[in-house]
């Protein structure tokens, strides 16, 4: 499908010269709305205003949204990506950027998956060290440390965006870690995950994990993946317990986050392709998962985050268990392009799958293993795969001892992706295998 010329994007806010990108509705530096804005004269405000191209390039490192087929429907990707700001560094955040959640907090509010914001279920958003109740949000800026926040998360004092509870979360129980941060080019995290350990009909253990990337050509990326991550836990906790083989249960569970996911868009809303000149997409996002039950490894998809094996025995060849839904991947499958072309590509990560009202069809990818001994099972969105994209490169960073260490094996990666850049969102869940009480014993 062709797409409609689009308006030129600004390139910096009319009113304080912040950098912006395609997808800003507010500027990160004063909370302007940009939408309210008129854009700069020549000459007048502090720089007149610019134009952009209407695609970014690769370098952004986020998600498009595509037709099937090498004649597909691409559209703008970029996140807004707000300057530094005051207040002290967070892990692996460079000095300047915004405070983040204590990282040792990882405990999810009752009743809360880990991995899922609690503000999904109506419970607190505050950050911790939150000032006291006041009309808007009740809290005082990280920054100044004078004004209150507003209710879109800007200090109505100084203009700073705000540590959201997303921006840095983590996790860690009996088989499964994971993290999850916002990176360093993004205003907010997109990212969700949820993990989580349960019985099996036959008496055994079933460790979770679900990850899902918010598509950010789309409303509300943030609340799909938070919406797909519930549901298909839900649905494995449901199943799982009840003797559901694990394929099956993952099947089901990827179809219950893609109704989730679409259960958010608009009343009314028709699937774009049937409007073309709807200027909304609906929420959209992508969806990863690794069930490990006894010695069986269970993986299903849509979209291309991605889960990888790696063996504690690095002689051994370790492996990509997924395969994109992607146009690079698809350029590689038909032979038009190496692998090495199609990703260096801008068009790499415009995707073919995805969750959504706006989705051509859900058709859930699952896929199980016996893996003959131990490891880890890397389960992971493009923020991370981006720096290490083949099986060989991610088995190249994934530390010696992530099996006994899975949350520090975590970080470890999130480390790695932002130091190369971290352009995107990154998460990232690390499942031991052989499970450690059905692995005691194990080298």
């Amino acid at each position: 499908m062709s797409q409609l010329p689009q308006p030129p994007q600004l390139t910096v806010c009319p009113a304080c010269d912040e950098p912006l990108e395609p997808a800003d509705n507010f500027c990160g530096r004063c909370g302007a709305d940009l939408s309210a804005l008129p854009p700069a004269r020549d000459g007048a405000g502090p720089v007149a205003a610019r134009l952009r191209p209407e695609h970014g390039g690769p370098e952004e490192g986020d998600y498009r949204l595509a037709a099937p087929g090498p004649a597909g429907r691409t559209d703008p990707a970029a996140r807004p990506a707000t300057g530094p700001h005051p207040g002290p560094a967070g892990p692996g955040r460079a000095p300047g950027h915004d405070t983040v959640p204590d990282p040792r907090a990882t405990d999810a509010p009752a009743g809360v998956p880990a991995g899922v914001p609690a503000q999904a279920h109506g419970g607190p958003t505050a950050a911790p060290g939150s000032g006291p109740a006041c009309p808007g949000t009740g809290r005082t800026c990280g920054a100044c440390r004078a004004g209150m926040i507003d209710k879109d998360g800007y200090c109505e004092h100084c203009g700073h965006a705000q540590p959201r509870e997303r921006d840095h979360m983590e996790h860690e129980s009996a088989g499964v870690a994971a993290v999850s941060d916002r990176g360093l080019r993004h205003h907010r995290n997109e990212d969700a995950y949820a993990v989580s350990t349960t019985a099996q009909g036959d008496g055994g253990t079933a460790v979770i994990a679900v990850v899902s990337d918010g598509v950010s050509s789309a409303t509300r990326p943030d609340e799909a993946s938070a919406a797909a991550v519930l549901a298909a836990r839900e649905t494995l906790m449901t199943a799982l317990p009840l003797g559901t083989p694990p394929r099956e249960a993952t099947h089901e569970a990827i179809l219950r986050a893609a109704e989730a996911v679409a259960a958010l868009a608009a009343p009314g809303h028709r699937p774009r392709e049937h409007d073309q000149h709807r200027q909304e997409n609906a929420p959209a996002c992508t969806i990863v998962s690794a069930v490990v039950t006894g010695d069986l490894l269970t993986v299903g998809w849509i979209g291309d985050s991605r889960a990888y094996w790696v063996p504690d025995d690095r002689a051994t060849q370790p492996a990509r268990l997924t395969e994109d839904d992607s146009w690079a991947a698809q350029m590689v499958a038909a032979g038009l392009m190496s692998e090495a072309e199609a990703y260096a590509d801008e068009r790499a990560h415009a995707i073919t799958g995805w969750l959504g009202a706006d989705a051509y069809e859900i058709e859930p990818h699952t896929a199980s293993f016996h893996p003959d001994r131990p490891g880890v099972v890397v389960v992971c969105t493009d923020g991370l795969w981006n720096y290490a994209e083949s099986a060989e490169q991610m088995a190249a960073v994934v530390p010696p001892d992530a099996r006994s260490r899975p949350l520090e094996c975590a970080r470890h990666l999130l480390g790695h992706a932002l130091d190369g850049g971290g352009h995107d969102n990154v998460t990232v869940a690390i499942l031991p295998f052989p499970t450690p009480s059905e692995g005691a014993g194990s080298a």
